[in-house]
C-alpha cells in the first residue's frame, strides 16, 4: 500500500516532538514557530495547499570541550520514505573537514533503511564522529598560523532563472544568502538573475539549497574565483545581498508574466564592475541606450 503525505508528516512530527523532549533548553533547537502548527493545520485539513517543508537546526556539543556543531535539517515532505537534507557546519570546522566530514554523514543517512527515522540517528552520528574531523581543524589552524602569508579566494556565481516571481521564494534566497554571509543580488522577474558572493563553501551551500528539490529552469552560467592575502571582504562587489527589483519592460498592469528591463539591468551590472557579465548570461553584447 503506498505511503501518503498525510502519513509522513505524522511521523515528522513525532520526530521533532522526541528531538525537542531531548534538547529542551533554549537555542538548542532552532524552529520556525509557525513550522509546527503549518503542519498540524494541513493534517486537519489535507484539501488544502501542502505546508512548507520542516526545516530547523539543531546544536550538538561535540567531545569533552562541547564544541557546537549545528546540523541543519530539511526534510521533504514524504520524508522520511525519501532521505533528508543535512548539512553539519561548524565554526570550528576547516572547509576541507567540513567537506569531508558531510561526505560521510550523507553516506551513513543513505546505507539506513527507507522509512526510518534518520534525523535522531544523524544527530547520535554526529556525536560520535565529529572529534576527529575538529582535532583535524584545529591542527590545521595551528599550522596555517605559523604562515607568514595566509591566501584566501572569493567565490562569486551568477545564476540564471526562466523567471524568479514567488514571494516565499525570493525570501529564501535572501535569507539563505544573509544567513552564510554572502553578498549579491536577486533580480526579480523574468528572467531571474541571482548574483552570489563569499567564500566558495558557502556559495556551493546556497547552490545547492536553492535548488533543492526541484527547481528545474535554473542553471550556473558562470563562476569566478578570485584570491587574495588579505581579507575576501576587500573584493566583494556588493556590500549586501539586495533583492533588486527593476521596471518591466512594457505596460503589463498585474500580470506577472512581464520581462525586466534590460537596459536597466546592464546599467546596474556596470555599476559594480560586472558589464561583461551581460553577454554571458543573455548570449549578446550589452549596449546602453543613448539617453
Amino acid at each position: 500500500m503506498a505511503v501518503t503525505v498525510q502519513e509522513c508528516l505524522e511521523l515528522q512530527l513525532l520526530e521533532v516532538e522526541m528531538l525537542l523532549s531531548m534538547f529542551p533548553k533554549k537555542g538548542e533547537i532552532s524552529l520556525d514557530e509557525d513550522a509546527v502548527p503549518s503542519v498540524q493545520r494541513y493534517l486537519r485539513n489535507a484539501d488544502g495547499a501542502l505546508p512548507p517543508r520542516l526545516e530547523y537546526s539543531i546544536a550538538i556539543d561535540v567531545g569533552e570541550a562541547k564544541v557546537k556543531v549545528d546540523l541543519q535539517v530539511l526534510l521533504p515532505h514524504m520524508y522520511p520514505h525519501v532521505a533528508p537534507q543535512l548539512f553539519a557546519r561548524s565554526n570550528a570546522l576547516h572547509r576541507q573537514q567540513q567537506l569531508q566530514l558531510n561526505t560521510r554523514l550523507a553516506s551513513h543517512i543513505s546505507s539506513l533503511d527507507s522509512g526510518e527515522l534518520r534525523v535522531y540517528e544523524a544527530v547520535q552520528w554526529v556525536k560520535e564522529n565529529s572529534l576527529p574531523y575538529l582535532e583535524n581543524s584545529k591542527i590545521s589552524s595551528e599550522s596555517a598560523s605559523k604562515e607568514v602569508v595566509v591566501k584566501e579566494t572569493l567565490h562569486r556565481m551568477w545564476i540564471y532563472s526562466h523567471h524568479i516571481y514567488r514571494q516565499e521564494l525570493r525570501k529564501k534566497i535572501s535569507d539563505c544568502a544573509k544567513k552564510l554571509n554572502l553578498t549579491g543580488f536577486c533580480l526579480t522577474g523574468k528572467p531571474g538573475v541571482i548574483c552570489v558572493e563569499g567564500l566558495r563553501e558557502n556559495c556551493e551551500e546556497f547552490w545547492h539549497t536553492i535548488r533543492y528539490p526541484n527547481w528545474k529552469h535554473i542553471s550556473c552560467k558562470h563562476v569566478e574565483n578570485v584570491e587574495t592575502e588579505g581579507s575576501v571582504d576587500n573584493l566583494r562587489l556588493f556590500r549586501a545581498f539586495e533583492d533588486l527589483q527593476l521596471q518591466a519592460h512594457g505596460d503589463y498592469g498585474l500580470r506577472n508574466d512581464y520581462h525586466m528591463d534590460l537596459g536597466q539591468f546592464l546599467e546596474f551590472l556596470k555599476q559594480h564592475q560586472s558589464g561583461h557579465i551581460f553577454q554571458i548570461l543573455f548570449g549578446v553584447e550589452g549596449k546602453l541606450s543613448d539617453k
